[in-house]
């Protein structure tokens, strides 16, 4: 899935290792949102439907994850005509 970066629009990353899930120790899933709780809202619902993980599941894998804001280098800049 590919996912735009808006300008002037906050953008948060969630990533969430899923070794426990693939026995892949390098293997993670990134997820997007306007908001830290939009990102997570989309790593549970990429994990219950792609993964069929469980609530008990996805709630472990979660505390694992990392939430952060997109830097300003992320936001391309608008053309000087």
């Amino acid at each position: 899935m590919v996912h735009e970066i808006r300008p002037n629009e906050p953008q948060y990353v969630c990533i969430v290792p899923i070794e426990k899930i693939t026995g892949n120790k390098d293997e993670e899933i990134m997820t997007f949102g306007i908001s830290a709780h939009d990102a997570i809202n989309q790593a549970t619902q990429l994990l219950a439907d792609n993964y069929k993980c469980d609530r008990v599941q996805i709630s472990e894998l979660l505390q694992q994850a990392k939430i952060d804001p997109l830097g300003q280098w992320c936001v391309p800049k608008e053309s000087q005509d």
